[in-house]
């Protein structure tokens, strides 16, 4: 069954960055598009950045510049740079297989002074 294990979150200052990794299994992973979603306290989750089996790439308005999004094949894992983070970037973050309803148990970011 699809497995996704979301690592790499943590508390950084505003103006830092963090790397997020999504590994995945269950399914074939080169087949896949990927997507990072994140859910704030009080709000709903939203889709922050996606990257299809081909390589396209899509953001949120709220990440352009700042977050890069990628995938490695041959490991079966997802990634999301984010860089030059806000206390607005707080959130749990989770990754997802394009067009199936599964969730890791997500990471948290906290970007705070």
């Amino acid at each position: 069954q699809v497995q996704l294990v979301e690592s790499g979150g943590g508390l950084v200052q505003p103006g830092g960055s963090l790397r997020l990794s999504c590994a995945a299994s269950g399914f074939t992973f080169s087949s896949a598009g990927m997507s990072w979603y994140r859910q704030a306290p009080g709000k709903e989750r939203e889709l922050v950045a996606k990257i299809s089996a081909g390589g396209t790439i899509n953001y949120a308005d709220s990440v352009k510049g700042r977050f890069t999004i990628s995938r490695d094949n041959a490991k079966n894992a997802a990634y999301l740079q984010m860089n030059s983070l806000k206390p607005e970037d707080t959130a749990v973050y989770y990754c997802n297989v394009i067009g199936i309803a599964k969730w890791g148990q997500g990471t948290q970011v906290t970007v705070s002074s």
